[in-house]
């Protein structure tokens, strides 16, 4: 199974994803590329800026948007 495959069965089974849990999860240092393939095949998928409260930092939160 690519990382491509992993990342659109993660998204249909979770609703969502963040670069960190791909980044352990499946070892894919750029989510962003393979969110913007997914939505090159037609999945909807929406893009979220969180905030790390933390580190006072932002991070993307990417959500399937199932029909």
């Amino acid at each position: 199974m690519s990382k491509k495959d992993a990342i659109r069965k993660h998204l249909k089974t979770n609703g969502s994803i963040t670069p960190l849990e791909a980044l352990s999860k499946y070892g894919l240092y750029r989510l962003g590329a393979r969110i913007l393939e997914l939505r090159g095949e037609g999945m909807d998928i929406k893009t979220s800026l969180q905030l790390n409260a933390k580190t006072n930092s932002r991070y993307a939160k990417y959500t399937f948007n199932a029909k």
